[in-house]
């Protein structure tokens, strides 16, 4: 954490934390998932800001010491990009250059698709871009394929989620979202989000006090708002009307683990391999899949990935 710094910038109506180093050279900026934080990203900050870039990793809406929003119609991509708009413009550039992850990467889809002439270039982890599909409303698709108990359906209605995920601990539900290994479509035992308590113990690439930092926020900030994120798929799904068929033409380095839940259901392995992703996104300039490594691979294989970045962004 040497050299990481703190502050606290205003943003589109609301009071965004943001973890930087490096005071000069082009900016990098991370945008991290469900349920994480800026410090996810904890190794790329340490690994770029070393470089000579200025790395830059926010508390998105509703985690952290980033302000939560009570209404879930405050968490809409408009809100979600208006705030990553605003930060750029609180660094004072006009572009950066953007890595993210899980819904991060759908934020990061959606700034490339609204604002394009903001990113230089984008490392996207995990989550390929998806075209929306004008005939079927997101959720509603996955509820049909996969049945009511697939993740995204079961943190639809308000209240009900954040009860269950109650009935444990906060550092119980941080260790086994982020040590879960699960393949293929991500189903919830019945009335609860964790069918029992994980015993394992931590892989190498996590720390207690890792663990510790997470539960810490999430025992501050409850798990809302980053469950409202999910609330608007459906939603967003109709303010996105106008982008149906749209292309993503910023240069594009995509990585994901081959043990990712995501790549490893919904089809994202076929839509990659068939070439449907580099008919959306034309200018995907590299797809690499990691061997052994699950879903969040920005902190399983850390160095890897800051050097991925590293030899993707220098050639710009």
């Amino acid at each position: 954490m040497e050299g990481i710094e703190h502050r606290t910038v205003e943003v589109n109506g609301i009071k965004m934390h943001i973890a930087e180093k490096g005071k000069e050279g082009p900016v990098v900026l991370f945008l991290h998932g469900f349920p994480e934080l800026w410090y996810s990203w904890r190794h790329q900050i340490a690994a770029l800001g070393s470089l000579g870039y200025r790395a830059v990793a926010p508390d998105l809406r509703g985690y952290g010491d980033t302000d939560v929003p009570s209404s879930v119609n405050s968490y809409t991509i408009f809100h979600l990009v208006g705030d990553i708009v605003a930060l750029i413009d609180s660094l004072g550039v006009d572009q950066v250059f953007l890595v993210a992850h899980d819904w991060g990467a759908i934020v990061g889809w959606y700034l490339c698709l609204f604002r394009p002439e903001r990113v230089k270039a984008y490392v996207c982890l995990s989550v390929p871009y998806l075209p929306r599909n004008p005939k079927v409303k997101p959720v509603d698709g996955m509820r049909a394929l996969f049945g009511d108990d697939y993740y995204i359906c079961r943190f639809q209605e308000l209240g009900k989620m954040e009860a269950e995920i109650a009935k444990d601990s906060s550092e119980q539900v941080i260790k086994s979202m982020l040590t879960g290994r699960t393949t293929g479509p991500l189903i919830l035992p019945k009335e609860r989000f964790l069918s029992h308590p994980s015993t394992k113990p931590l892989p190498s690439w996590l720390s207690q006090e890792d663990v510790s930092y997470y539960a810490s926020k999430f025992e501050k900030t409850g798990f809302s708002g980053g469950l409202n994120f999910y609330r608007n798929l459906n939603l967003n799904w109709e303010l996105t009307a106008a982008w149906t068929g749209a292309q993503i033409k910023v240069p594009l380095k995509f990585i994901t683990g081959d043990s990712d839940l995501v790549y490893t259901s919904s089809g994202t392995k076929q839509y990659i391999e068939s070439g449907g992703f580099k008919k959306d996104v034309p200018n995907l300039e590299e797809v690499v899949i990691q061997e052994g490594v699950a879903h969040f691979n920005n902190q399983e294989a850390a160095e890897d990935i800051s050097n991925h970045i590293y030899d993707f962004i220098k050639k710009f």
